[in-house]
């Protein structure tokens, strides 16, 4: 039985995707890595995930698909999981060999004492080129540390801090049973991982350990922030499904529906961003757009977000307030260290 099955979208990712895998290969015979060529064509990324499956037979599998995009290689890797819990590790990032055996640990005493755990979430650490100092995202507010945890006793999210793809670790049948299937050729949809099974979560853990090394500072990377305002139309598809999976407002539970309509502030507030940033009318009318949407659609969960502290500061009137959002952001943005 395989603890633990870790899938890596690669897509022409040879000049780092080894690294990735290497720390991986510490888990040992209860980690299967299932390194995932969506359709790589300009490097060896197909012939390098080949030979770590010859290399190491019964841990590395090596999965051949047409390009899909980041959103179908972790669907490719979910429908090829086998162990009990699921984890993503995009090719440029890596994890920590001394946190990792914690989290294997873990692991390894819910699944042989028989005990119930939908979600593990660890720190990650924002590995940002030529940062002198490391960012870690941790969540000492939010939950309680070391012990089995549900909804109700989630404590306090502060403002940029909230799960990412990075921290979770979620069980491999509750993903299956909740259908999740992410949309293909379109990126940021590791919003929707995280967000989508929330509500299927009923056991957590914390571990208070930086596992995750997330990566970034290539001018290419798809969260950098040029490339984003490039991309605009995809954070604005992907809010637009996180809007429509739910009526995040009629959650029962207050905590979770509080964490969810906090989310969507988030997504909400990353494409006003990203369009006001832009500088362009065009952008500045999609942004416009979206919040109308939402108004006709779902009005109180509208109210919520565009009367709230971030809904507000994204729909200040004129330049100035544009201006004085843009502000606010960079302060928040060297504060987390988020690119």
């Amino acid at each position: 039985m395989k603890l633990l099955s870790v899938a890596i979208p690669c897509y022409n990712s040879e000049a780092y995707m080894e690294h990735c895998i290497r720390s991986l290969l510490t888990g040992g015979d209860e980690v299967e890595i299932l390194i995932v060529d969506d359709g790589s064509t300009k490097d060896r990324t197909a012939e390098i995930a080949d030979e770590y499956e010859k290399r190491y037979p019964g841990i590395c599998r090596a999965i051949h698909q047409e390009n899909g995009g980041h959103g179908e290689a972790v669907n490719a890797g979910l429908r090829n999981a086998t162990g009990v819990f699921f984890k993503v590790v995009d090719s440029d990032d890596w994890v920590n060999e001394e946190a990792y055996q914690k989290v294997l640990e873990t692991l390894r005493r819910f699944v042989y004492r028989g005990e119930a755990l939908d979600m593990l979430v660890t720190n990650f650490v924002y590995e940002k080129e030529g940062a002198r100092r490391k960012k870690v995202m941790k969540y000492h507010t939010a939950f309680p540390k070391d012990c089995v945890f549900g909804w109700k006793d989630v404590k306090f999210f502060m403002i940029g801090q909230y799960i990412l793809m990075h921290s979770v670790i979620y069980r491999t049948q509750l993903l299956k049973e909740c259908g999740l299937e992410l949309p293909k050729h379109t990126f940021y949809v590791d919003n929707i991982f995280v967000y989508q099974p929330l509500p299927h979560v009923k056991n957590m853990y914390y571990l208070d350990v930086n596992f995750y090394r997330y990566f970034i500072g290539r001018t290419d990377q798809s969260v950098n922030e040029s490339v984003m305002i490039g991309r605009i139309d995809q954070q604005l598809r992907v809010t637009r499904l996180m809007l429509g999976y739910y009526d995040a407002t009629k959650i029962s539970n207050p905590k979770l529906r509080h964490y969810m309509i906090q989310y969507l502030e988030i997504m909400m507030t990353v494409c006003s961003v990203l369009a006001i940033k832009s500088g362009t009318a065009e952008n500045l009318a999609k942004k416009k757009e979206l919040w109308n949407e939402l108004k006709k659609q779902n009005f109180p969960l509208w109210m919520r977000l565009r009367w709230g502290f971030l809904g507000q500061g994204c729909n200040l009137p004129g330049k100035g307030g544009r201006e004085l959002l843009i502000l606010g952001y960079k302060i928040t943005q060297k504060f987390y260290g988020f690119n």
